[in-house]
């Protein structure tokens, strides 16, 4: 998910570094990782395969994929955010085999054609503006026969409340993007673009994934730093922020336990082949 933020102090509790960095050490272990491993199992990753991860933010689903592919594999990843590459790149410095980094629109990647035997993309396809062109991109760069997974999120109730809070007391210019997060939630919808797309053995398939989180209080501030909304946020008044605080974190007791949040966050799964004629 390509996001970025500004981050602060919140309620005694500094959130340092830019939010890149916020999106990997709390977004990605909580959120991320445990979706990318279950897209990893739905793709079947294989050794020596070649992997393109599309929209890759920080990494996560690209490390997984060379840890799968081995040594014999190749593993591409692309984002059109520098700042979110720079940190993907810290993040997997080290990884085996070397993954492959390009920064670029889905929409135009500057990669041949059948030059891939998997595409993924996690939890990004709703914010891409052109999304035939990004599905076609996909597309063209499998090679025939080659598999395409793309997951997005649906709604929850959980994110309701936060996107409700914030519609309050921050405006419906801010709101919108939760909005966005959950926009591509039709399954119907979703086959119609990788049908007209040129994807054959096109499925979509919804899924449930419990999740773990840390305290609302916590939580809460964490996930708005590392999004575009996180700027204005943290520079509104004090009395804003604090109802904001108030309002989600008490419409989060439904969630909460001794050891933090635990909600069930839904999920589109998509996937098809590049046809082989």
């Amino acid at each position: 998910m390509t996001i970025a933020g500004t981050p602060g102090n919140v309620y005694g509790k500094t959130y340092g570094g830019s939010a890149p960095e916020i999106y990997e050490r709390f977004f990605v272990p909580a959120i991320g990782l445990p979706l990318a491993h279950d897209l990893m199992e739905a793709a079947d990753v294989r050794d020596g395969e070649r992997v393109l991860d599309v929209a890759c933010g920080t990494g996560v689903v690209s490390r997984l994929a060379a840890a799968r592919v081995g040594r014999t594999g190749i593993v591409a990843a692309v984002d059109v955010n520098p700042a979110m590459l720079q940190q993907a790149r810290f993040s997997s410095e080290g990884t085996e085999p070397p993954i492959a980094w390009y920064e670029t629109s889905a929409e135009a990647m500057p990669l041949p054609d059948a030059s891939f035997d998997l595409v993924t993309c996690q939890l990004a396809l709703m914010f891409m503006t052109d999304k035939p062109a990004a599905l076609q991109e996909m597309r063209r760069v499998l090679v025939p026969g080659g598999r395409a997974f793309i997951s997005v999120p649906r709604p929850t109730a959980f994110f309701d409340v936060m996107h409700d809070a914030i519609e309050r007391h921050v405006g419906s210019d801010a709101a919108a993007f939760v909005r966005l997060v959950f926009s591509l939630h039709d399954p119907g919808a979703f086959e119609t673009l990788l049908d007209r797309a040129g994807f054959e053995d096109v499925d979509v398939r919804s899924a449930s994934k419990e999740l773990r989180l840390p305290a609302a209080e916590d939580f809460l501030w964490q996930y708005i730093q590392c999004t575009p909304i996180g700027a204005s946020i943290m520079t509104m008044e004090e009395s804003r922020r604090a109802a904001l605080h108030r309002d989600v974190v008490e419409g989060w007791r439904p969630w909460a336990g001794e050891k933090g949040l635990t909600y069930h966050q839904g999920v589109l799964l998509g996937s098809g082949r590049r046809p082989i004629r």
